[in-house]
C-alpha cells in the first residue's frame, strides 16, 4: 500500500533536508551531539508550536505518542531534560538562517505568483516595531524591567505587501528599541513606517543617505522652523508644511540631520491628531497618512502570533530559549504563509492554523485537507447479500 504522509510531514516539505545538513555543518551544531540532533530539536520545537504544547512535559507527551512517525520525520524519542538542555545551549543562529531560508522561498513563491520582482525595493515599504514577551520575574532577572513588567522584547521588521516579517532580534526588554533599531540592515530605496520610540536623528541621516525614506511621528519637544505652508489636501489631512530641524541640540552637539523634512497632521478614525514627520517631500499627503496607517498592519501580526502560537509561555526562561522559540515561532508562520499560498484564496491565516492543529498528525493528502466532511445521511451500507422483492 502507498504511503500517505501526514499533514504535519507535508508542511515540513518546504524545508529541504540538503539544505539543513549544510546549515549544520556551517554551524558544527552537532558537534559532540549523542542524543538530540539538530533536526531532531527544530523538528520537536516546530511541532510544539503548532500543536500548542504548554510546557516541555507536554511536547514529549505529545511527540512520543505518535512513534510511527519518528522514522519517516527522520527523527527519534524526545525526552524533556534533552529539549531543555539543547534549547539553554545550542546556538540560535541556525535556526534564524533556516527562518532566511523558508523566507526566501517564501518570495520565490510570491514573485512567480503575483509576478512582481521582490528585488525591486523603489517602493517597499518596511513597518518596524517591537512587542513586549512577558517572563517570570523570579527567573529572568536577565531580561530587566520595562514599563514594570519583566520580559525579552522581539524587534521585528514587517513587510506588508507579504504580510511576512523579514527580519526580527529578540533582546532583553531593558534595552531601547531604537538601540536594536539603528542594528537593522538598511534597503536603499526603501520606505520604513515606525513610531515615536525611534526618533533618532543620527539614524535618519543614515537612512537619507543609503536613499530610505521614512515616515514616522515627532516627539512634542523637538524644535523646529516652519519653512513653507502647503495646501493641505486630502481628506482628514490638516496641515502640510516644510520644516527644518533645530541646526543644534544642545549647546556643543550640532544636529547631525540637516536636510528638510515634512510635517504633515492628520486627523484618525478616533478624532485624535497626528503629528507625522518624513522626507517624502514631493508625495501627495495623503499617501504619507496612508503610508503611516500601514503601520497597523505589525500590531496585527504580533496579536496574531500571540494568539495562534507559543510565544506568550516559553518552554525555558534564559535567553538562548527564548531565542530558540520564539524563531521557531516565526519559522511556524513562515511555513503556515507557504501552506496558504496552496490553500483556497477563501481560507484565512487563522482559520487554516486551526485546521492544521486539529490535523497535524493524521495522514490525509493536501488537498483533502480543504474538502467538507462527507454527509453521514448519504452513506449506505453495501453488502453482497442479494436483496428480494416482491
Amino acid at each position: 500500500m502507498r504511503y500517505q504522509a501526514t499533514v504535519f510531514e507535508t508542511l515540513l516539505k518546504e524545508l529541504p533536508r540538503h539544505r539543513f545538513d549544510r546549515l549544520v555543518a556551517h554551524h558544527n551544531s552537532d558537534y559532540r551531539t549523542r542524543r538530540l540532533s539538530s533536526w531532531g530539536h527544530l523538528i520537536a520545537m516546530i511541532y510544539g508550536q503548532l500543536s500548542g504544547a504548554m510546557s516541555l512535559r507536554d511536547l514529549e507527551t505529545s511527540l512520543n505518542s505518535h512513534g510511527n512517525l519518528h522514522y519517516h520525520l527522520g527523527t527519534g524519542p524526545v525526552r524533556r531534560s534533552t529539549l531543555a538542555d539543547a534549547n539553554a545551549s545550542r546556538d540560535p543562529a541556525l535556526f534564524e538562517e533556516v527562518f532566511c531560508l523558508l523566507l526566501r522561498r517564501l518570495q520565490g513563491q510570491l514573485r512567480r505568483s503575483l509576478k512582481r520582482d521582490m528585488q525591486a525595493l523603489g517602493d517597499a515599504i518596511r513597518l518596524l516595531d517591537a512587542t513586549l514577551l512577558p517572563l517570570p520575574t523570579n527567573r529572568a532577572s536577565w531580561a530587566g524591567c520595562w514599563q514594570k513588567t519583566t520580559g525579552a522584547k522581539a524587534h521585528v521588521v514587517y513587510d506588508p505587501d507579504i504580510d511576512t516579517p523579514v527580519h526580527f532580534t529578540v533582546q532583553p526588554g531593558r534595552i531601547n528599541d531604537i538601540i536594536e533599531g539603528k542594528k537593522i540592515p538598511l534597503e536603499a530605496g526603501a520606505t520604513y513606517v515606525f513610531d515615536r520610540a525611534y526618533v533618532d536623528f543620527a539614524w535618519w541621516a543614515a537612512m537619507a543617505g543609503k536613499g530610505c525614506h521614512f515616515v514616522t511621528r515627532l516627539k512634542t519637544s523637538s524644535r523646529y522652523e516652519v519653512i513653507e505652508k502647503r495646501p493641505a489636501k486630502g481628506e482628514n489631512i490638516l496641515c502640510d508644511q516644510t520644516i527644518q530641524l533645530s541646526q543644534r541640540l544642545a549647546r556643543s552637539r550640532r544636529n547631525p540631520y540637516q536636510g528638510l523634512l515634512r510635517e504633515v497632521i492628520v486627523r484618525d478614525d478616533q478624532g485624535r491628531k497626528l503629528r507625522l514627520v518624513t522626507n517624502l517631500l514631493a508625495a501627495p499627503a495623503s499617501k504619507v497618512a496612508a503610508l503611516y496607517k500601514t503601520r497597523w498592519q505589525i500590531e496585527l501580526f504580533f496579536k496574531w502570533i500571540k494568539q495562534n502560537l507559543r510565544i506568550k509561555r516559553f518552554l525555558g526562561v534564559n535567553l538562548n530559549a527564548v531565542r530558540i522559540q520564539v524563531t521557531t515561532a516565526m519559522i511556524a508562520f513562515i511555513l503556515i504563509r507557504l501552506a496558504k499560498e496552496k490553500a483556497p484564496s477563501q481560507i484565512s491565516m487563522q482559520s487554516l492554523t486551526r485546521l492544521m492543529r486539529a490535523n497535524l498528525t493524521h495522514r490525509k493528502p493536501w488537498a483533502k485537507l480543504f474538502e467538507p466532511p462527507p454527509d453521514p445521511h448519504s452513506y449506505r451500507l453495501q453488502t453482497n447479500q442479494i436483496s428480494w422483492s416482491f
